[in-house]
């Protein structure tokens, strides 16, 4: 079985790796035209090639040989990785539909589904134990069984895929992300006597951060559908095989907090084009990058907040491990439940600070501002409040703030 040691090499090897190999995979995206040029909805500048991930598949394939178990559960994670690598990488250089995406991603996932990388059991408050695993659903012409357990696990790592492809939009964002969301599921892992999970949590970071050596903003080469797909992947292996397999009734909902970010982001734009009867798979501008970007905010300003609430969730989920509030019988310590309840406030305060107010009460006064400046250099009246606050809600619609006449200050009419 590996050991906590086994965790870091893999970590310093995986990332190492990776910083070699992605400077390689930048000759290749050349070669093969696998460039992502700049649009309406995206915040780079410069045409630049998109297979940065196939250098974290070098790192994690390598580290995860030398470091995972040899049996036949780690192989199929392995082979599931190229396989969901090779999906990404048809999509950077084709531009895959929607539907062919989500079949080769639910292709990869049953890889490692099959061979019995699938929750079973897991405890729920008030629910008790729930065994999903034991539901029959189907009988497959060879004799096998496919239990409720399989189908929901493969259905929720396809989720986690297609939730950090989504927040993939802004240079070193998902790196980043993964960083902090992979040593924190090694570290909850590990402590849990899950080290084979701590291992690959491990190194999944370590590639991300070296990853990160190119993919930092301004980046000079993105990971791609191919990176993000993968890291989605792998993150949803972990958190089935370091958290949801144990009893703990915390084990469920620690891989939500500490994704909690990009989970939000991508229910919140899901959320969004619903309501306004869009498609789903259909890009827009809507994530909180793009909203952090319409504020005036730098990509590395976007990432520092972001980095930051997504760390601040991490130590929750750390929080809700290791510090002693409750014996797990109903009874629970006032000093240690007082430090929870602190750290459960500060999450809360963090949320509601990046959601409510850098997202919609500072786009109302920067609009605010804009349009006062206008409205001076073209000598109208100042704008009322509600005047900006209907352009604002607009814009939150639309992703499109309505257009201004420089030589009146009034909104123009739109079409």
């Amino acid at each position: 079985m590996p050991t906590d040691t086994d965790a870091y090499l893999a970590f310093f090897v995986a990332g190492l790796l990776t910083l070699l190999l992605v400077p390689l995979t930048k000759r290749l995206a050349l070669r093969v035209g696998a460039i992502d040029y700049p649009g309406e909805r995206k915040l780079h500048t410069v045409p630049t090639p998109k297979l940065g991930g196939l250098g974290i598949l070098g790192g994690v394939l390598v580290a995860g040989l030398i470091w995972l178990p040899s049996d036949t559960e780690s192989h199929s994670i392995l082979i599931g990785a190229v396989a969901i690598a090779w999906v990404g990488v048809l999509d950077d250089i084709f531009d895959l539909n929607a539907a062919a995406k989500l079949l080769g991603q639910t292709v990869a996932v049953v890889i490692p589904v099959s061979v019995g990388v699938t929750v079973d059991n897991f405890t729920f408050p008030f629910f008790g134990r729930l065994t999903p695993g034991t539901v029959d659903l189907l009988t497959l012409p060879g004799g096998g069984v496919v239990h409720l357990g399989d189908v929901g696990t493969v259905l929720a790592i396809v989720a986690m895929i297609n939730v950090i492809n989504l927040i993939d939009g802004i240079d070193g964002l998902a790196a980043g992300v993964a960083v902090i969301s992979g040593l924190t599921l090694a570290t909850i892992a590990l402590s849990l006597d899950r080290t084979a999970a701590g291992v690959l949590a491990a190194l999944v970071a370590g590639a991300a951060l070296g990853y990160l050596r190119w993919g930092f903003p301004p980046a000079s080469t993105f990971m791609g559908d191919t990176g993000s797909n993968l890291l989605g992947y792998l993150l949803g292996i972990v958190a089935v095989q370091g958290a949801l397999k144990t009893n703990a009734v915390i084990a469920l909902f620690i891989p939500l907090i500490i994704l909690a970010v990009p989970i939000l982001d991508t229910g919140f734009v899901v959320a969004k084009r619903l309501k306004y009867r869009r498609p789903v798979y259909k890009a827009d501008r809507w994530h909180f990058h793009h909203r952090m970007a319409d504020i005036g905010f730098s990509q590395r300003r976007t990432l520092l907040y972001l980095y930051g609430w997504t760390a601040v969730m991490a130590a929750l989920a750390l929080a809700l491990r290791f510090v002693p509030y409750s014996d797990n019988h109903g009874h629970f310590d006032a000093i240690w439940t007082a430090v929870m309840a602190v750290c459960l406030l500060a999450a809360l305060a963090a949320s509601v600070y990046l959601v409510e107010v850098l997202e919609i009460f500072k786009l109302r006064q920067t609009r605010l501002r804009q349009l006062m400046s206008l409205r001076r250099a073209a000598g109208a009246p100042e704008p009322q409040l509600q005047e900006v606050n209907t352009a604002v809600e607009q814009e939150l619609e639309t992703g499109n703030f309505p257009a201004v006449d420089p030589e009146t200050g009034e909104f123009q009419a739109v079409d």
